[in-house]
């Protein structure tokens, strides 16, 4: 099978659990905003946003080191036992030693969500090193279902306590633990990992060295933190929890895009390693690129035109205030899956250093435009600040890569982009019904010809794989 088509078959197989659930999620923003308020959305963000925040620290990103080495020996059971055993019994050292320091901690802790806040983060753990196992292991379908078992309870549960049971932001914390708790078992008992799991196969040398290749990520995660998340943190300081609400909402609609990327970056990485040393990896890495500047670039596009004519419909009123800040996220969120494709080429070369310290930068930029600009303009200073940080780091990365890889783009494609994007904003804004039926479709019109060639191959490869059964 070709590299495209094995990222192809990959990429779908993976997708399928996440998008099923993200598109649910999506949809049921009308039912989270209208039974919610903006002060309990709030908490509720905040309080995931903090789980995010505390995850790589307390896995050291162990999973990152686990997938990566489980790649490099996907025929050697052997070597893969002695991974699998070692990180095992780190990851359980690892979650004693928070519940210590969280029984040491706690009683200066006065807060009603922190109980919560700490099963999310142990339950996280658990679920995030297992599906990373899975994944190293070659297993995308598992990893798949995994991943949905997660969302698909996570959002059967909220509608059951926040609807149902009325228990509002203690009802989606309790739903999110649980489905983690259920991914987590899941995982271990369909991939039998009691197998590959021998107390005298533990190493502490090659933990030292996973670790090695991992803790240079968690200043990255943190940056990514401070650059996605930290918003939420400030406008919560500076404006009110009731405000970080109406960002929330705003952000879910670039959230759609970070997230149906990642689920590509996750094939997408390991085809990159794999691929990172052959012969044609220039012309491999090229293309894979045209593709997400296409595809992706068209998706966040057409976001944008028809967000006028949806809004509405999939916000609750009280939360008006976000339209004005979702086209900035939304190009936002382009960089952003521009910054994480770059990366990858960090993964495949084990330059982990390299991506601690092009994230380091982006945050400081987020921090810094934020704090200056929050009190000024409100809400558009969380939402620049995040645009300008991404776009920072995206011109950095692409600089600094192309030691490793030549890439070529097309430039035309590129010069189009930006004027499409300038004119479809500048509508968005302007608010005029009839210039933004023009724009949308000369958006979709754009969209179809740019991607002619990529939906194309995927029929090619559709069609072959039905002629083949």
């Amino acid at each position: 099978m070709s590299k495209g088509k094995e990222l192809l078959k990959n990429t779908a197989i993976v997708s399928i659990g996440k998008i099923c659930t993200q598109l649910i999620t999506f949809f049921l923003l009308p039912v989270y905003t209208a039974v919610l308020s903006n002060e309990e959305y709030g908490v509720v963000d905040l309080l995931n946003t903090l789980t995010s925040l505390l995850l790589p620290i307390a896995t050291l990103q162990i999973e990152q080191g686990i997938f990566r080495y489980l790649i490099d020996c996907r025929e050697d059971k052997e070597k893969q036992t002695t991974l699998i055993t070692t990180i095992i019994r780190f990851t359980i050292i690892q979650t004693v030693i928070c519940i210590l320091i969280f029984l040491c901690i706690s009683p200066f802790i006065h807060n009603q969500y922190k109980y919560y806040l700490m099963a999310n983060l142990l339950m996280g753990i658990f679920s995030t090193i297992l599906l990373q196992i899975c994944r190293g292991l070659g297993d995308n379908t598992k990893y798949a279902i995994g991943s949905f078992i997660t969302g698909a309870i996570t959002v059967v549960l909220n509608v059951l306590f926040i609807v149902a049971f009325h228990w509002g932001a203690y009802g989606m914390l309790a739903a999110t633990a649980i489905s983690n708790l259920l991914c987590a078992m899941y995982i271990f008992i369909t991939k039998k990992l009691n197998k590959y799991i021998e107390p005298k196969k533990y190493d502490k040398k090659v933990l030292k060295e996973i670790i090695k290749y991992s803790v240079p990520l968690i200043p990255n995660m943190i940056s990514w933190w401070i650059v996605s998340a930290s918003d939420r943190t400030i406008i919560s300081t500076v404006l009110g929890v009731a405000q970080n609400g109406i960002y929330s909402a705003a952000n879910k609609f670039s959230g759609v895009f970070t997230t149906l990327y990642s689920v590509f970056n996750l094939t997408w990485t390991e085809s990159a390693s794999i691929n990172i040393n052959s012969e044609d990896k220039n012309e491999f890495f090229s293309r894979i690129l045209d593709f997400v500047l296409r595809f992706f670039g068209s998706l966040c596009l057409g976001t944008i035109a028809i967000m006028p004519y949806v809004f509405n419909i999939l916000i609750n009123e009280k939360f008006n205030d976000a339209y004005f800040q979702i086209p900035i996220l939304i190009v936002g969120s382009m960089f952003n899956i521009l910054v994480s494709f770059l990366g990858s080429v960090y993964v495949a070369k084990k330059l982990t250093k390299e991506i601690a310290k092009t994230s380091v930068i982006a945050a400081v930029i987020n921090i810094a435009v934020n704090v200056v600009l929050i009190k000024q303009i409100g809400l558009y200073a969380a939402s620049i600040s995040t645009l300008v940080a991404y776009a920072a780091m995206f011109i950095y990365r692409w600089i600094d890569v192309k030691k490793y890889v030549d890439f070529k783009v097309n430039k035309i494609l590129i010069m189009l982009l930006i004027l499409i994007y300038s004119g479809t904003i500048l509508t968005y804004y302007l608010k005029n019904s009839t210039i933004s039926i023009v724009m949308l479709l000369i958006v979709v019109l754009f969209a179809i010809i740019i991607n002619k060639n990529s939906v194309t191959y995927i029929k090619k490869i559709v069609n072959e794989k039905l002629k083949n059964k």
